[in-house]
This record gives structure tokens, sequence and C-alpha cells, in this order.
């Protein structure tokens, strides 16, 4: 812990500056809060630190206030900024304030802007075994964070916690429901269709050999408690093999009801084309929800899926993409909240939403190898298929398998209240077809087939006109330091050209690198300079408003938007898009579900 304020080098304070202005630019949002001190230091700090743990972090900047987007100095003094961090080291490391200090101290750092001090609390999110973050050692101060703020959560959201901190030693789907009997409650049709096709797939594995209950016990599906002298039939085992009306039963799964709905229709206040849910028409275990849904989602796939005896053959990396991401929705579920699990297709997307929340942090998932399951028994029940992988790659082949086709990069979020986590695999290329001749016809035919982070810059530089450090790092999930060195590669290989210096770096395409382009290439690299022209710096509101509207001439995602305007999408989701459609400017494509994660927006046509 340091109680003194460290003297800034002019290096340093430049970096801090920098820091300081990167935030602002984003404005308030899920991830970032300004909060005054003029009046000493804020109570509700405590609360927006618990929050932050409890979910995916966040930056608290202290000494500055925000207000529709104006912001106001508070005028701190140095003096005042090292009694505040005082104050803050010596609160959070007291177990009677808050529960857990999850900050070191290269989180917590201080500087002058603008001849104010301020201070900037950097939360990570909680490690797992620390969650929940609570305070005034009473865990019924626990907070989370949603796009409203911080709230309290309820005493069903803090069980869960304090259950997900101890998922390694005690799976959720370990437990044993003594009520429930192999002969009552499993369905022997599903348990027998289990048995071949493990046989299919691995016809000398020893447990084929064993009877119902003891290949159940191997699965964990069926276990005996000798310290409490309870045994029975796990969650698990209910779950994978058992029947409908039981798996619903008040002491097992109240909530459960695996949804499966397509959407093809053009029309989008249209109902789903076709549905897969529990309606009495079959058993509605998650074996057979798996395999009636799956062949569906497969079909779509740019290469025939084949299916022999129910098992797959010759899969493609985004068939096992695609294949991960739907069980990961089923393992990493916590059946315990009170939602469901939906898979939808769309003409343009996947969307696997289960509910829970993650047990890692978000960058954590994009980097891959770090899988925690909330489901242990459920994995190993797939893994034994040859559905599913244990050793955190699962993450791994979805990313990768998206990138092999080309696809947007897989977005993950997740929400709360209930808690939930959505899964979107975008089916729309980031290489259109116009741009990816012009790429040919200036680098040549080999250029497609180059590092695919680079052929994403590309192309994202092509579409947008130029590309910034900051904007790859929301495409392409990657660490400042490591966007530096492939766009220096870029640029070392002639593909682009840097103007401006430090923070104010750009990068556009370089058009010389082949004089003999073709007259499409030149038609392109036109459309290219236009936009690139297009300087899009903090607009009036009118101004903004108006060029939203001009980017939404049909249905538009907030990705979209924000890449068109050159704004951040956390600030136009909190602050911009919402006032227009109140005001009648845009209009939800899902205009009952304004939290769905394939939300677009259209500009109102007015008569």
């Amino acid at each position: 812990m340091q109680d003194n304020v460290k003297e800034l080098t002019l290096f340093d304070n430049y970096d801090f500056i920098e820091k300081i202005e990167t935030l602002m630019n984003g404005y308030e949002s899920a991830e970032v809060e300004f909060k005054s001190a003029r009046g000493g230091f804020p109570g509700s700090l405590w609360e927006t630190y618990s929050a932050f743990a409890n979910t995916q972090g966040g930056v608290i900047v202290l000494g500055v206030k925000e207000r529709d987007g104006k912001f106001t100095l508070d005028g701190l003094t140095l003096e005042q900024v090292r009694k505040y961090k005082k104050e803050f080291w010596d609160n959070v490391n007291n177990k009677s304030h808050c529960s857990a200090n999850i900050l070191s101290d290269e989180d917590v750092q201080d500087g002058e802007y603008n001849g104010s001090y301020v201070l900037v609390f950097n939360v990570p999110r909680a490690p797992r075994s620390r969650i929940p973050v609570y305070l005034h050692n009473n865990p019924d101060n626990t907070y989370k964070r949603n796009h409203e703020g911080d709230y309290r959560c309820d005493a069903s959201e803090v069980r869960r916690m304090f259950a997900d901190a101890d998922i390694e030693d005690n799976p959720r789907d370990y437990k044993i429901l003594p009520e429930f009997t192999i002969e009552r409650d499993i369905d022997k049709v599903t348990l027998e269709q289990y048995r071949r096709m493990v046989a299919t797939k691995r016809p000398d594995h020893p447990w084929l050999l064993l009877d119902d209950k003891n290949l159940l016990i191997k699965l964990k599906g069926y276990r005996e408690d000798r310290r409490e002298n309870i045994e029975g039939l796990t969650l698990a085992g209910l779950l994978m093999f058992g029947k409908a009306e039981s798996i619903t039963d008040a002491y097992a799964c109240p909530q459960y009801f695996p949804d499966y709905r397509e959407y093809f229709s053009s029309d989008p206040n249209d109902r789903w084309t076709d549905r897969i849910c529990p309606d009495g028409t079959w058993e509605a275990n998650l074996f057979q929800f798996y395999y009636r849904v799956y062949p569906k989602l497969a079909a779509i796939l740019p290469k025939p899926f084949a299916l022999k005896d129910g098992v797959r053959e010759d899969e493609t990396p985004i068939h096992i993409a695609l294949r991960e991401a739907f069980i990961n929705a089923l393992v990493h579920c916590d059946y315990s909240v009170d939602s469901n699990i939906t898979i939808e297709l769309h003409k343009d997307c996947y969307i696997f939403s289960n509910p829970g929340s993650l047990l890692l942090p978000i960058s954590k998932y994009y980097q891959g190898g770090n899988s925690v399951c909330r489901n242990k028994a459920l994995q190993t029940m797939f893994m034994l298929l040859g559905s599913a992988e244990k050793a955190g790659s699962g993450a791994d082949k979805i990313i990768q398998g998206w990138k092999t086709a080309n696809y947007r990069n897989p977005r993950i979020e997740e929400t709360t209240q209930p808690d939930k986590v959505v899964l979107v695999l975008p089916l729309v290329s980031l290489l259109s077809e116009e741009f990816t001749i012009y790429l040919k016809s200036l680098f040549g035919e080999d250029i497609t087939s180059i590092d695919h982070d680079k052929l994403m810059t590309l192309a994202t530089c092509c579409s947008e006109g130029e590309i910034t450090n900051y904007r790859l790092q929301l495409i392409l999930n990657k660490h400042s330091a490591d966007i530096t060195k492939l766009l220096k590669e870029l640029c070392d290989g002639k593909y682009l050209i840097s103007f401006g210096i430090g923070r104010g770096t750009r990068y556009k395409i370089n058009v010389e690198y082949s004089k003999g382009a073709s007259k499409v290439a030149s038609k392109v690299a036109s459309k290219v300079a236009s936009k690139t022209d297009t300087k899009i710096s903090r607009l009036s509101k009118n101004a903004l408003y108006k060029e939203i509207i001009s980017v939404c001439a049909d249905y538009t995602s907030l990705e979209d938007i924000a890449i068109a305007i050159d704004k951040t999408m956390s600030y136009l989701k909190n602050k911009i898009i919402p006032r227009m459609v109140e005001q009648g400017l845009l209009e939800r494509k899902y205009p009952d579900n304004p939290k769905h994660p394939n939300q677009q927006y259209r500009a109102m046509h007015k008569d």
C-alpha cells in the first residue's frame, strides 16, 4: 500500500492525461463511472467498487463530475488527493468495511489534469473464490452493475455467488436428489440412445458393460454421500436423462425450459418460423434437446454436415465451433436461476443464452484456456460422446472456428436481473466481395491467406477509411500493445501508412502498394479516400443525431453505428440511442425486447 502520491515525470503525466481523455471520450457507461469528490470522499464509491468487482470490472474516476456528456473538474489539490488515497487504502484493507481488497498499488493512479488532481481506480473482476465482494461485514450489502448503475443484490443472487466461489470442489450438478429414483424418473429410451452413441464413438469403452445404475455412477449421474448418509440421482443425471415432468418437479428445476427458435421471416414483427421446446411430444431432457436442435443449427453452414448413426463425421472448424457454443450453453448454465436456456437461429447470427454468470472475466474468455465449469458431470457426459472440451479450449475453438470463415468475431456479454450469459455468433463476413476484390487487386491474390487479425485490420481500414489502435481493440479483442505490434508489422510490410504521432496516430491503406491496381481498385480506393476525409469529432447533439439517422436508412446494429460515426458502443447504448428511440427518431427491430442481443435500429420514416 502506498500512502503518498507518486511524483509523476513528464512522460508519466502525458500517459495519465491520455488515459483521462480516453475515459472521458467514452463517457460514463457500465464500465466507467465519474464521481465528484468536491464535498469529500464519496461514500457511493464503495458501492461501485463492490459492483465492478462482482461483475466485469470497471474504472472509477474520482474528482470529475459528468452530466449529459459534459465534464466538470472538482479542482482537487495534491493534498486532497493524498488524503483520499490514504482513506481508500485504509478502508479497502479493513475487513469490517470491505470483504476483499482486490487492487494492487498499480490499480490506483493519480495525476494532474488541466490544473486539477484526479484519482483513477482500475477495479478488475474479483477472483471467483473471493466473490461476492460485499460491504460492512454483511453479505446483504453486495452490489452488481447493470446499465442503470449499481444495484443491491437480492438473497438468491448472493447465494449463487457463494456457490460459484466453491464450484471447483462442489459442482452444481453433483447435487444429490434423494427423492428421485432411476426406475421412476429416468427415461430408459434416452439412456439406451446414449449407450448406443457412446458405443458408436468408443466401442471398447468399459463403462458400456455396466448396468444402468453403475453407468450413471461412473457419469456422476448417481452418487452416494457417506457423510450425509444419502444417495440418489444427481441433478446432472436427471437433467441429461430424466423425464420432463421429473425435471420440472419443484424439488429439481421448476424453471427448466430449453427453447430453440428459428427466425427466418423478413418481417421483424413475425414470430419464429420453427420452434422446439417442451410441449409434451418428446422427453425434454438435455440429451434429446441437443440431438434435436444441433442438426438444425448446423444445416445452414456452408459445408454439408453428415451424421452416421447420430454421430458427427468430417467436421469443419466452424462446425466444431458451433457445437462447442451449444454445449457450453448447457454445461455452464446455472439451472437455479429463474430463467431458461434459449437458442436462436437468425439469418445473420446464432444466439446462445443461458442463465447464470460467467465464472471468469470476459477478457480471459477471449484468451481461452481458462475453463471453469459449473456442471462438471454434464461436461463429462457430453465428452464421452465427443461433444465437449474439458481443457479450456472450448472458447478457443469457437473463436478460431469463426475466424476461419472470416465472420465477425463472436460477442459474449453478461446481463443481470436475471443473470444471463449471451453469446452471439455472427454469420456476417467482414470481407465483403467489394473489399475482397479491392484487397486482391492491390496486394495480390495471396492477401486473403495472411494472418486473420491482419486481414481483418485491412478490411476494417477499407470499410472505415482509416483505423486507430483504440478502434482495433474493440474489433479484435486484443491489448493495445499487441495492436501496436500488429500495426507496425503492417506498416513495415507497406500495407498501411501511418499519420500523426502518439495517441493521435491513424492508419490508412497504402493505395500506392501496387501501381497496377485495377479500375475496380481505383473505384473502391476513391470511396475509401472520401470516407477518410470525413472527420467525425465531437459533434453537437443535433449533428450527432443526423449522422446516426443517415447511417440507419435500414436496420443497423449498434456495432455498425458505432463504427460508422466513430463513437463507442457503450456511449451510444447508454446515452444516445435510447433518447432517439424515445423521441421517435429511431425504431427498434425488436420493439418488445429492447435488450435483444441482435437488436438493430432504423430511422423512422416521416410522412
